[in-house]
């Protein structure tokens, strides 16, 4: 697995437990590394940035992927694939470098892994839907 992606999934998890556990972003992370080994730094770093930005820009956020999942709201959605939405929807945003196919492609993978089959199909949809608005420069 890259670095990347291990980024991606550490992220997702750290946005899991701020949901679930309705943890401000300060105490997911000073709690979130301990226990978990050595991360190398590259990775702990990236996964911080996209929880970060996630968090920071969470309303705008949450805003799009409502836009974009037809007649889903996101108290209604798994978490998992809320929070799988939230990590690639920031990274869309803060990281426009990186192509909108690796990132979807990317929240797919993470999906196969920690969500269910039914999900996948979905988070592309969103994400797709997302990822060109963003690149449109549209507000939503």
């Amino acid at each position: 697995m890259g670095t990347r992606r291990k980024s991606r999934e550490l992220a997702l998890q750290m946005l899991f437990q701020a949901d679930l556990g309705q943890q401000p972003r300060e105490e997911v992370e000073r709690t979130f590394w301990g226990g978990r080994g050595e991360v190398p730094r590259e990775v702990q770093e990236f996964a911080e940035d996209i929880f970060r930005l996630a968090r920071d820009r969470a309303e705008e956020i949450d805003q799009r992927i409502e836009t974009h999942a037809e007649h889903w709201r996101m108290d209604r959605m798994a978490a998992v694939d809320r929070n799988i939405l939230r990590a690639a929807v920031a990274e869309l945003l803060g990281f426009p470098a990186t192509p909108r196919a690796v990132v979807i492609n990317e929240a797919i993978e993470i999906a196969r892994k920690f969500s269910s089959p039914e999900s996948v199909q979905f988070i592309n949809g969103v994400l797709d839907s997302v990822g060109k608005e963003i690149e449109a420069g549209s507000s939503g």
